[in-house]
């Protein structure tokens, strides 16, 4: 326990935890940081008895609230509040309804907390502090859900099923109790708990089982810590020997798949017995085990927030009310969505409209024509189908001229009115718009328009002749076989194939297929299927102008709906080829990492200029002469090079990768990534695929310089661009701070780039593998080095690690805190940086940025898998709508 002092006023504050126990009454456990010139513990006891120090905290450890209260005088006041409930500002107001109650309460524990803060590293400290709380959430070994009797009940239905002989097996003892996914944890469980009872059998009764589970979802700290320990003594003497250490690391590392533990196991044995075994006896006791435990600081994802701004928690009403009025309901969320979504309604209703005017234009148009009365509504469906038809095929060029986006993005202000960011999506509502209109179009025609005028008599023939010859049509062949009717069937086919084979589960390998047909599905599949638009497009002029029904040139509108379109792309396309072609990049480094991550670092081109969270594309033509994907920009517009990484998922990234592992070496030991090449190092270079390079493009993260406080959210390989912008930020610091001292020049001052106003970045990565930090190792922790200040707030989180309280990574938290306090490095990531274990609790990080920045913007920018997409966004807009900090949510498309 720490006792912060502050010289200046002379106060001092410290942490109590008090248990108050009773059978009838709902328990309530709370602590409290008091400052002030008197400080003591509080307690509550909803029977109004008077309160004692308990031993044990409440059994269910979800109740255990702690307050912060500011103490001076005869007056209370709440300063903070954690772990609290809906309920939590009611309890602080009966808190500060008896100030001079609590003054003498907390004048007769004074010396008492003082005493026991004085307490040396591993004596033994009473739990009734708040570390016992710690401790008691870090030995989990059930969860509350899973411990009460609903759980025993699931698992006595389990052993009825898995029983042998009316026994359970070890084998399928992690089955029974519901640790499928940790079976050699489980099994290790298993041994510890027969062993103490005495049970040499490798498979156990029910009434066995049921002690078992007893004891394992015992709620009692001493219960668990025996359990915990008995699992580390295998040869139960009561003493835990180095080997003993080891293989406990080796366990819990398996059972949280971190395989870079395993291989240092016997270092990190070694560390806790320094630690634990001052006196060289070669062996640690129970009570040491306790100590750490109570000792180890917590790994809550809890954030502490600033006392000044503390006491809005007590008044912001963050859950949203129910509405019962289904009207008002109703209104209030067609109000929030027209709200966030205005940018979009307007685009596509303007969209809409036009296309709806250009039907009922040409609807009517041909309803007064001599046409109508042979084919009568068949060929007023087909036509205005047709002249939207025409002005999507033209109108869905234009969102892919990433050029002509990215520079009226950057140089222009529609940005404000247009939604640049989902140019992709509008490409695909645009597509589905074409689909409908092929649709109307070919099915008009082909099953009406034509058989009517096969069947029309001679006297209803005679104004068609001008149209379709003298001599009437005898067969449907007739249609087919005609310029008009080939080339709209063949438009059809290659529509299909390339509106199939963009489908998600094509396109991302999604579909089980036979072998023989494997390559159908695929991203080159996709990419090659969608260059079919040449064709396409040729194809569609021709159709055009071959009407039947349209013989002077200006009334063939085809060319001209696409002519202007089909003109930016193409020099869309050349400035690309010109650009890239003068593009040809030299190799400066290649690595790659675990995760099946390839890095590439490349000279940077003349006069290649770029903002952070933009990408560019990249073409190897070693793996295929024409295709270009495109990747995010990891390095910083600062840096003398440009970096990308690359993770294999499909096709040509597998070759991408497998060309360049071709030219590298195992890395060496102070090297990070399992190969790696560097061209500006050594005498052996390799020879080196030629590498391409064309953009930047623009990108939503490249917004983040308009917000003072951004909140950065990576899943995996969507930390690509983030990474950017936090190195970005980082090199505006270092250019700042050279500023103050009066090194350089400012570059704002002379109007060379845009004011940067980012001032605080809060930076979230979560992954599933432990070798995903060494993809940005040495980003993470230059930040931590130069970041004195704390602006940059880095924020690890390893997914296949068990949360926190879990007993299955109760060793590895230790572990964690131990090696961090010694060497400043963290046994998960490697970096400076330390891991957070399973997934952040994501309402929990924005209160913490909305209290810490009240009345600020904050940019939200996430880039990753689309699950997360609607919770990030909800609660973005919850926040804004309920708080005075503004959150704008921002998504990367990829």
């Amino acid at each position: 326990m720490e006792i912060p002092e502050n010289h200046h006023h002379e106060t001092w504050s410290e942490t109590e935890s008090i248990g108050s126990r009773s059978t009838r009454s709902a328990r309530v456990g709370f602590s409290g940081s008091l400052s002030g010139p008197l400080s003591g513990p509080l307690v509550s006891n909803n029977k109004k008895r008077s309160s004692k120090k308990s031993a044990r905290f409440s059994d269910d450890v979800e109740d255990f609230v702690e307050i912060t209260l500011d103490v001076r005088d005869d007056t209370v006041s709440v300063q903070n509040i954690r772990g609290g409930d809906s309920e939590t500002a009611l309890l602080a107001s009966r808190l500060e309804k008896r100030p001079s109650t609590l003054s003498v309460k907390l004048k007769q524990v004074s010396q008492e907390l003082k005493r026991m803060t004085s307490s040396k590293k591993f004596d033994r400290v009473d739990r009734a502090k708040s570390g016992a709380a710690r401790a008691l959430k870090g030995l989990k070994f059930m969860t509350k859900t899973v411990g009460s009797d609903r759980g025993w009940s699931q698992v006595e239905k389990r052993f009825d099923e898995l029983e042998v002989d009316g026994k359970l097996p070890k084998t399928r003892f992690s089955q029974c109790i519901g640790m499928n996914e940790s079976k050699d944890f489980a099994g290790e469980l298993f041994d510890a708990l027969s062993r103490r009872r005495g049970i040499t059998s490798a498979s156990i009764t029910k009434d066995e089982l049921r002690e078992f589970w007893e004891q394992m979802t015992d709620q009692s700290f001493d219960s668990r810590l025996q359990t915990f320990f008995d699992m580390v003594d295998k040869n139960a003497d009561g003493r835990i020997s180095e080997d003993e250490v080891r293989e406990i690391i080796t366990l819990s590392a398996s059972a949280n798949k971190l395989s870079k533990l395993q291989d240092r196991a016997e270092e990190y044995a070694a560390l806790i017995m320094e630690e634990l075994d001052p006196d060289n006896l070669g062996f640690i006791e129970v009570h040491n085990l306790e100590m750490l435990l109570l000792q180890a600081p917590a790994q809550s994802t809890h954030m502490h927030t600033d006392s000044r701004v503390l006491s809005q928690m007590l008044s912001q009403k963050l859950v949203p009310t129910k509405e019962h009025n289904p009207i008002k309901r109703g209104f209030r969320s067609l109000n929030y969505f027209i709200e966030d979504n205005w940018k979009r309604i307007w685009i596509v209703a303007l969209w809409i409209a036009i296309c709806a005017g250009l039907f009922t234009w040409k609807f009517i148009q041909y309803k007064n024509r001599a046409v109508f009365h042979v084919m009568g509504y068949c060929v007023t469906t087909a036509k205005g189908a047709a002249e939207t038809l025409k002005f999507n095929m033209a109108l869905i060029l234009l969102p892919v001229c990433r050029n002509t986006i990215t520079w009226l993005r950057t140089k222009t202000k529609l940005g404000v009115a247009v939604p640049f960011d989902d140019n992709i999506n509008f490409h695909k509502v645009i597509a589905f718009g074409i689909a409908i209109g092929v649709g109307l179009h070919a099915i008009s025609h082909l099953t009406c328009d034509f058989p009517r005028l096969l069947h029309a008599t001679d006297a209803e023939y005679i104004p068609m002749k001008p149209f379709f010859g003298d001599v009437r049509p005898n067969n449907y062949w007739w249609f087919v076989k005609g310029t008009e009717g080939w080339t709209g069937i063949v438009i059809i086919v290659l529509m299909a194939i390339a509106f199939t084979l963009a489908q998600p589960w094509f396109r991302r390998n999604q579909l089980k297929l036979p072998k023989a047909l494997k390559k159908l599905s695929g991203f080159n599949a996709f990419w090659y299927s969608h260059h079919l638009f040449v064709i396409v497009y040729a194809l569609l002029i021709l159709h055009g102008y071959k009407l039947y029904l349209s013989k002077e040139w200006y009334k063939k509108t085809t060319w001209m709906y696409l002519a202007v379109p089909m003109i930016i792309y193409a020099c869309e396309r050349l400035l690309r080829a010109l650009r890239s072609g003068n593009k040809s990049v030299k190799i400066l480094k290649v690595a790659v990492y675990p995760g099946n991550v390839l890095a590439l670092h490349v000279s940077k081109p003349q006069g290649f200029k770029y903002h952070s969270g933009q990408y560019i594309f990249v073409n190897c033509p070693d793996v295929s002469p024409f295709q270009w994907h495109p990747f995010s920009i990891t390095s910083a517009p600062g840096d003398d090079y440009v970096s990308v990484h690359i993770r294999t998922l499909g096709d040509w990234t597998s070759q991408l990768k497998a060309v360049f592992a071709k030219a590298c070496q195992p890395a060496s030991g102070d090297q990070s990534g399992l190969l790696r090449a560097d061209m500006l190092q050594g005498n052996n270079i390799p020879r080196m695929p030629k590498l391409l390079i064309d953009g930047p493009y623009g990108a939503p993260a490249q917004d983040y310089k308009d917000y003072e406080v951004i909140l950065l959210v990576g899943l995996g390989i969507g930390a690509t661009p983030l990474i950017s912008i936090l190195k970005d930020v980082l090199n505006n610091m270092k250019q700042q701070k050279d500023i103050e001292q009066g090194g350089v020049e400012s570059d704002v001052k002379n109007n060379k780039r845009k004011p940067f106003a980012t001032n605080r970045a809060y930076f979230y990565w979560v992954t599933r593998e432990q070798g995903s930090f060494e993809w940005f190792k040495g980003v993470m922790d230059e930040i931590a080095d130069y970041d004195k200040d704390g602006l940059i707030e880095l924020h690890n989180y390893c997914t296949s690690v068990y949360e926190e309280g879990d007993a299955r990574s109760a060793l590895i938290t230790m572990l964690q805190s131990l090696h961090h306090a010694k060497s400043g490095v963290d046994i998960v990531s490697g970096t400076r940086v330390k891991t957070h274990f399973a997934r952040p609790n994501w309402r929990t990080v924005f209160k913490h940025t909305a209290l810490k920045h009240p009345g600020k913007r904050v940019g939200v920018f996430y880039c990753g898998a689309a699950g997360l997409v609607g919770q990030l966004k909800s609660l973005s807009l919850d926040f804004s709508r309920k708080t005075n900090t503004k959150f704008e949510f921002h998504k990367e498309n990829f």
